[in-house]
């Protein structure tokens, strides 16, 4: 079992808005039903918001609530802004051969204090038992507390890890991996991150190009750390998309990037 990710600083411009990267997008695509035909097995993929939902819930502020009419309408746009993403990237993986179902977590996701507390997963497992492909996102959720909010893709998988129990989730951005020291001359990839290196290597880790509502690398890193740590055996891999054939090799096993292990 594996989750991939397609970063939205990979699939669009996200110093644009709502501008997609068609042919990233496409080579990307293939590159996964590659990767399915030579290493089978289930998979979940998911897609970031990147300069379509991300531009939309920064304007309206909806990771932190909806609480008013204004907010609603806005938490409406964020929806369809995300949707309309998904709908593209759904297209491209169809047209490379792959399977794929959409599974908006909007339908079912709720939320309190901007935590997600519940999705049903029941279709979603049906589906891979049949041997389709799962395509969730980042999108919008109803909240006990805030009305509404946003879950990440990363929220979503690690709600799903529980479940589906995976043995890798690979997140495939716009960046080769972690950087120790970001954006200063000495800068370099960390190829292994753990809890015991990680408070050392955090301040110099940078946060995210465009717009992002849901943190940047660093809140992705920490994230996936203490996923890591709460399922033994569990890692996760940060690397770069842009590189053609890294999503098809680590969809084979090899780990490019940074590799995050809870231990």
């Amino acid at each position: 079992m594996r989750f991939l990710k397609l970063g939205g600083s990979l699939i669009t411009d996200k110093t644009r808005d709502n501008t997609p990267r068609p042919k990233v997008l496409q080579r990307v695509c293939a590159e996964v039903a590659r990767g399915l035909a030579q290493a089978p097995g289930p998979l979940v993929l998911g897609h970031g918001s990147g300069s379509f939902g991300h531009t939309a819930a920064r304007r309206y502020g909806t990771r932190g609530g909806v609480h008013d009419a204004a907010g609603w309408r806005g938490f409406a746009e964020v929806s369809v802004m995300a949707a309309r993403l998904n709908r593209i990237v759904a297209d491209a993986l169809h047209e490379a051969g792959v399977p794929v179902i959409v599974f908006a977590p909007s339908a079912s996701a709720r939320c309190r204090d901007g935590v997600l507390v519940d999705l049903d997963t029941g279709p979603l497992q049906v589906a891979l038992k049949q041997g389709l492909v799962p395509l969730v996102m980042g999108d919008v959720a109803i909240d006990s507390q805030r009305g509404g909010t946003i879950v990440s893709t990363e929220e979503v998988f690690a709600h799903l890890v529980a479940t589906l129990h995976p043995q890798r989730i690979l997140l495939a951005g716009e960046t080769e991996g972690v950087y120790a020291d970001f954006g200063r001359p000495n800068q370099h990839i960390v190829p292994v991150i753990t809890p015991a290196n990680w408070e050392a290597l955090r301040s110099g880790v940078g946060g995210s190009r465009g717009a992002d509502v849901t943190g940047g690398m660093a809140s992705k890193v920490a994230d996936m750390l203490a996923l890591c740590r709460a399922h033994p055996g569990l890692e996760a891999v940060i690397f770069s998309g842009l590189v053609p054939g890294t999503v098809e090799r680590a969809l084979a096993g090899q780990t490019p990037g940074s590799t995050l292990r809870g231990g």
